[in-house]
């Protein structure tokens, strides 16, 4: 049987439905309760409406949750293009740590920073999810 057909790991399923839910979750927020707070991780330089940005990129963070949770044979596809909208939005974070812009209860340096530090866990479940980070020989992907 091929590892494209054959039913992954647990902690890969585990990973799938977490970062799916937590993607999910996030779009709906952009659209929703904490629309504003979003607002400050929109650098100064993206020629857009920062509300437009805010709800657009809620509009995928949705998608792409509902992808990983619906389509787990596209598990791979899905999980890349995931890890790959973290990435493109890394730099708002930076942006809000830099410019010291308050929002999502981010209200101080610190919170800003670890916030920095927690998107690289993200990128990580996103990738285990649908396999794509290396394994050691011998162990099931």
């Amino acid at each position: 049987m091929s590892s494209r057909t054959s039913r992954p790991p647990r902690s890969q399923q585990v990973a799938r439905w977490v970062a799916g839910a937590g993607m999910a979750f996030a779009g709906i927020s952009h659209l929703t309760f904490a629309r504003d707070g979003f607002q400050a991780q929109v650098p100064n330089w993206v020629p857009m409406d920062t509300d437009e940005v805010v709800l657009l990129s809620g509009a995928v963070e949705i998608s792409l949750g509902l992808g990983l949770v619906a389509l787990p044979k596209e598990r791979r596809r899905m999980a890349g293009l995931t890890t790959a909208f973290l990435v493109a939005v890394f730099p708002g974070n930076i942006a809000q740590y830099r410019n010291r812009a308050d929002g999502l209860g981010l209200d101080s340096d610190r919170k800003r920073f670890v916030r920095l530090l927690v998107e690289p866990l993200m990128w990580a479940t996103a990738l285990h999810a649908g396999g794509l980070l290396p394994t050691r020989p011998g162990r099931r992907r």
